[in-house]
This record gives C-alpha cells, structure tokens and sequence, in this order.
C-alpha cells in the first residue's frame, strides 16, 4: 500500500472512532469514577464517503411561486445611513496602517454585511465591497461591472475620510427570483 493510502486508511479510522469502541477496561475505569454506563455517550461520523453513495437523498422539490419582481424595494436610504455610521464609528480615529485596514475592510464589510440582512429584504443577495487606503495627493478612480437588472437591482455608495485614510463602502442589493 503506498504513503497516501495508508494516511487516507488513518484519517478514517480517526474519523469513526468513537468513546464506545475503547476497550472494555477502560469504560470500567470511567464507571469507578462514578459514571455509569448509561451515561456513556457515543458520536458517529457521517463523513465516510461510503454512506453518501448507499442511500441518496431524493433531491428536494420546490414549488414554483410565479413572482417575478421584489414585494419590497431595496432600501437604499436604509443603507446609506448603515454605511456612514458604520465607517464613522471604525475608523473616526484610525490612521492608516496596511496590516490594520486589511483587518478592517473584513470586520466593516461583515459588520454592513450583518445589520443590511437585519433588514429582513426578502430575495435580495447583498455584496458589500470596502476599500480602505492611505490618503495622500493621489487620484483614483474606482468601477463595477456586472450583469444588472435595472428594474429590481441597486446599489448603496459612500466615501469616508480622515486626516490619513479613506474608505468606499459599496452595498449592491440584486434581486434573485
């Protein structure tokens, strides 16, 4: 048997070990301290790739519900108000350091990412994009693209500054039938 397969042989067996398949001595040694034997618990693992093949699961059938477009609108003012209080609280009194504002544009976009959904806007996938930099005599220009319907999607934008950083924060709200 090669390396790989041996190794592959070890994971599985790691993987359905269980608290019941230790010897019977050692279940003896745990009733002493107290325990009975009812109280041993045992944990099975489905993860063996032999169960899935067996029996699978009939795929799930949903009805059609013939909406066609959102029952409530995208709320872009809502967002708005989200962004700005959200990148004012965070980062009011940050100064620009690259390791820090990369932790900061996952904590801010999962913070946005978090109270948009607290919304409750049902059939709306929420992406939420922040860019944070060094705030120095430069320009830039930033842009999006993406298939849209003009109709049901939107987007929710906006910009925040320090003495030495900025950030953009973008909600794009796009409605899935």
């Amino acid at each position: 048997m090669s390396d790989l397969a041996k190794e592959k042989a070890a994971r599985l067996l790691k993987k359905r070990g269980s608290l019941s398949s230790l010897g019977s001595h050692d279940i003896k040694a745990k009733e002493t301290v107290g325990k009975t034997k009812d109280s041993i618990s045992t944990v099975s693992y489905i993860d063996d790739p032999g169960h899935h093949d067996d029996n699978p699961r009939p795929a799930v059938q949903m009805e059609n519900t013939y909406q066609l477009g959102p029952t409530r609108r995208f709320p872009v003012t809502a967002v708005n108000d989200i962004l700005k209080d959200v990148l004012a609280s965070y980062l009011q009194e940050e100064k620009y350091e690259a390791e820090l504002c990369r932790q900061m544009t996952k904590t801010i976009s999962e913070v946005v990412k978090a109270r948009v959904k607290d919304l409750m806007i049902p059939r709306y996938k929420i992406i939420v994009l922040i860019s944070i930099g060094q705030l120095g005599n430069q320009n830039m220009r930033m842009g999006s693209r993406c298939l849209w319907d003009a109709a049901n999607d939107t987007f929710s934008s906006h910009t925040f500054k320090n003495s030495s950083l900025f950030a953009i924060a973008n909600v794009y709200g796009v409605y899935s039938e």
